[in-house]
């Protein structure tokens, strides 16, 4: 059996209430955690406190904790995880501001291709989620898909499949949910 079904197995076994079923998980995923966690922590300001082992711990004990998540393969976990992590760093960012009297000094997170050139644009994390909710309550799918190619790193073609939707209806969702991300955060 392939790793990817190894671990949709183990994802079965542990929404079913298996004991010792995230603890086989755990050293299978971890490695692809700390890659979704340092592309993620990649585009956050120099000196960040948070390491990616710290941002996976904290998301996946978010995760784990979360009697309502029960991903039903490996890309649904990731996706998941990725969504975890950003949830971290949100919450991270506002406690900076909280502790900073208001917040005078705002996260800072760098996209690529959010005007199309693939140049790297610097914005400000919640600015960054604020946009992202406004896309989320006009167009859900669309949230997703940013979500998806930005904080869990999938491909078109993955998201896609995750989604149920053709290759060609995700990029032009991605389309325009970044044009719509540019306008709100430029």
């Amino acid at each position: 059996m392939s790793e990817s079904g190894v671990i949709t197995r183990l994802l079965q076994r542990a929404s079913a209430g298996e004991s010792g079923a995230e603890r086989e998980l755990l050293p299978l995923v971890y490695a692809e955690l700390r890659r979704v966690a340092a592309r993620q922590l990649a585009g956050e300001r120099s000196g960040h406190t948070l390491s990616p082992t710290a941002l996976v711990h904290e998301a996946y004990l978010r995760l784990a904790n979360d009697s309502t998540a029960a991903p039903a393969d490996r890309r649904q976990f990731f996706a998941l995880a990725a969504r975890r992590m950003r949830q971290v760093l949100i919450d991270h960012a506002r406690a900076r501001d909280a502790a900073k009297r208001g917040g005078v000094q705002r996260e800072a997170v760098t996209l690529s291709g959010l005007h199309g050139d693939g140049a790297a644009v610097e914005v400000d994390l919640l600015a960054l989620d604020q946009a992202l909710q406004q896309l989320e309550q006009a167009d859900p799918r669309k949230a997703r898909i940013v979500e998806l190619r930005y904080f869990a790193g999938l491909e078109m073609i993955d998201i896609a499949e995750l989604l149920g939707i053709s290759r060609a209806t995700a990029q032009r969702d991605w389309e325009v949910a970044r044009t719509f991300l540019f306008q709100q955060l430029t």
